[in-house]
C-alpha cells in the first residue's frame, strides 16, 4: 500500500489543521491506519489510530480533546484533525497503515507495515 500525507504547514498556535493520507489500496477493510508523529531528536509517537471497518478510534491520551482521525471509505483517505495547536506539535506527522494490528499493538510502530512519507507541521507560539 502506498500512502500519501499532506496538509502541514507552517502554523499559529491555538489554531487547527486537517491533515490527509490518501492510500493507494483498493479496499482498506482489514486494516488499521493510523497517524505518528516525530519531532526532532525524539521517538516516533502515537498520534490516533482508526479501525477501517466500523472507525473504532483510538487515541494517544495527551490528543484526546484536541485531535480527530477520521476516514472517508469511498475516497481511501484517512485525515486528521488538529485543534488547539501548540508549539509542542511541531513534528513530521506520518499515517501508516497495517493488517495485523490489534487494540493491544496498536500504538507501536512497529505493528505498521506500511508508511506514507511524512508532513512537516510547525506551530509557531
Amino acid at each position: 500500500v502506498q500512502l500519501q500525507a499532506s496538509g502541514g504547514g507552517l502554523m499559529q498556535a491555538g489554531g487547527s489543521l486537517r491533515l490527509s493520507c490518501a492510500a493507494s489500496t483498493r479496499s482498506f477493510n482489514s486494516y488499521y491506519t493510523a497517524w505518528f508523529r516525530q519531532a526532532p531528536g525524539k521517538e516516533r509517537e502515537f498520534v490516533a489510530a482508526i479501525k477501517w471497518s466500523g472507525g473504532t478510534t483510538i487515541y494517544a491520551d495527551s490528543m484526546k480533546g484536541r485531535s480527530t482521525i477520521s476516514r472517508d471509505i469511498a475516497k481511501n483517505t484517512m485525515y486528521l484533525q488538529l485543534d488547539r495547536l501548540k508549539p509542542e506539535d511541531t513534528a513530521i506527522y506520518y499515517c501508516a497503515a497495517g493488517t495485523r494490528i490489534i487494540l493491544s499493538n496498536s500504538r507501536n510502530p512497529g505493528a505498521y507495515q506500511d508508511w506514507g512519507q511524512g508532513t512537516q507541521v510547525t506551530v509557531s507560539s
